[in-house]
């Protein structure tokens, strides 16, 4: 008995460097959490959004790893050069469900029309995060009694916080093309997350830097119909949107790649989920929504997505499972001003494809 207690002490202790830190969650739904991915997105599209997106990663780890997302923004066009304002709230679990990570903070975007059809905005998020460890689940060897198991207090890690509050900064920039027609736009950005590298030890002696996050993205939406106003059973218009997304983040990368469709409401995709280095992985991600419109200027979306794991060690874990609601109010913005910014994008292609919410 003695010799599994030490065995299991010692499987502990050199694991703890591997259950401390962790890349940051990577989410399936890359239209319905844009701000976590690019500051820039901020006010990009007109009114007030508020998008809530929950992912239990595998489900049958126990804990399973669960991250939550809370995001709303608003646009600033009637001040020259003004983007638009949000808020962001960011939490999940890791090691093994024994670090509770926080993060809160707000954005700024800057907005620059080029012309009438080609917008760039440029970002900034300013956060507060927050990590919580519960030392008290980690067992060494020299807590074990040979006969009465875990008695003693330990002697490693003297030295040790059990909460880390640091500020953290994202930066990024977008470029928005809309075609003459309205009928079809793309958009192209990147953006930087964790831009000076914050501290986030538990262990004051050996300090670990969370790595800084690349992030490119560009998707395209496409209208294949007449434009028709949003009525009681949706938008009547057949949109197709293909997007991709890269991350890199110290040793590890992740592309997202694939399209979702929409009419009447209706929502469908299917994505491609790979990630690259120590433990590499893939997965196919299958999607499905239904947006409903309460009023011209006023909506709900529902999207359910599922992730099937077909490479790598963890296909056995129960994939991961994504929910997402987002609130879309589309005549709300912060100021009633008529500045000759906002006049030149409400009467522009550009101006008129935000009306109508074509965020998927």
């Amino acid at each position: 008995m003695n010799k599994i207690h030490l065995l299991c002490g010692i499987l502990i202790f050199a694991c703890i460097p591997c259950l401390l830190f962790g890349q940051d969650p990577a989410y399936t739904q890359f239209s319905n959490v844009p701000l976590y991915y690019n500051p820039a997105f901020t006010g990009l599209n007109s009114g007030l959004n508020i998008r809530f997106v929950t992912r239990n990663q595998d489900p049958m780890l126990v804990p399973s790893q669960r991250s939550y997302h809370l995001s709303a923004d608003i646009p600033g066009r009637s001040l020259p050069g003004s983007g638009g304002l949000g808020l962001i709230f960011n939490a999940d679990n890791d090691g093994v469900g024994f670090i509770a990570n926080y993060n809160i903070g707000a954005s700024f975007s800057a907005r620059v029309p080029f012309n009438r059809l080609i917008t760039g905005q440029a970002g900034i998020k300013a956060a507060w995060l927050i990590k919580h460890i519960s030392w008290s689940e980690f067992v060494n060897s020299d807590r074990l009694h040979d006969n009465y198991g875990d008695l003693y207090d330990s002697a490693q890690y003297k030295t040790r916080t059990d909460l880390v509050n640091q500020p953290d900064f994202a930066v990024g920039g977008l470029v928005q093309v809309i075609s003459n027609s309205g009928h079809m736009s793309w958009r192209i950005g990147a953006s930087v997350d964790h831009l000076f590298e914050p501290d986030v030890s538990f262990l004051p002696d050996q300090p670990y830097l969370l790595k800084r996050k690349w992030i490119g993205h560009a998707d395209v939406i496409l209208s294949f119909s007449k434009h028709a106003k949003p009525g009681k059973h949706g938008d009547k218009l057949l949109k197709i949107n293909p997007a991709v997304l890269f991350q890199h983040q110290d040793k590890w990368n992740s592309l997202l790649a694939g399209c979702n469709v929409t009419k009447f409401g209706l929502y469908g995709g299917l994505w491609y989920k790979g990630e690259f280095g120590d433990y590499a992985s893939g997965s196919v991600a299958v999607l499905a929504g239904y947006r409903y419109v309460f009023a011209e200027s006023m909506s709900i979306k529902f999207t359910y997505s599922y992730d099937k794991q077909i490479t790598g060690v963890n296909h056995h874990l129960g994939g991961a499972h994504e929910i997402s609601l987002v609130f879309e109010f589309g005549g709300v913005r912060i100021f009633s001003g008529t500045a000759e910014s906002f006049k030149r994008d409400s009467n522009s292609p550009a101006g008129s494809l935000e009306k109508d919410g074509e965020t998927f």
